[in-house]
């Protein structure tokens, strides 16, 4: 099994998000500034994000996203679902149809594993993530680095505004 791209991003900007948007709503700017995650690719995510209902954005200045729900009731397995992105450890999809349109011998051993994963990233929490002290270093670090691209890239709007 293999989570892409879009999976793994969806997951870091979730968890970014919850970090960081517990008093403010936070810009996909400033996410993509912390987690090098190209804007435009944000905005696909989080559009997807929007209509699963994980994330609320907020209009006019000071605005941006928050999460739609309490983190320790969003999952990870349902943040990867909202983007798309299929559990699954079989090469058929789960169809069955992987040898000659019937179930290969390894069919059941591949379902088996892809069960297992969606349950382990089921009984994960954004909120258990935001309180792992590993992370909370990880994200404080991200903070401080990024913090002056995020004024650069502001001073530049405001500039260019005036």
């Amino acid at each position: 099994m293999r989570l892409t791209t879009k999976g793994r991003y969806a997951v870091t900007a979730m968890l970014d998000l919850a970090f960081h948007s517990q008093t403010n709503p936070v810009t996909l700017t400033d996410i993509a500034a912390r987690q090098t995650i190209s804007l435009s690719y944000l905005e696909q995510l989080f559009a997807r994000l929007r209509k699963a209902d994980m994330v609320k954005g907020i209009r006019g200045p000071g605005g941006g996203y928050t999460l739609s729900h309490d983190p320790d009731n969003i999952n990870i397995a349902d943040i990867i679902a909202a983007v798309d992105e299929p559990i699954d450890a079989t090469k058929c999809g789960g169809e069955g149809n992987c040898h000659n349109e019937k179930a290969c011998l390894t069919h059941d051993l591949w379902m088996g594993l892809s069960v297992q994963i969606k349950d382990y990233l089921k009984g994960i929490t954004l909120g258990q993530l935001i309180e792992n002290h590993r992370i909370q270093e990880t994200a404080k670090r991200q903070n401080e680095d990024s913090v002056s691209v995020i004024e650069i890239h502001r001073n530049s709007e405001l500039t260019s505004n005036l």
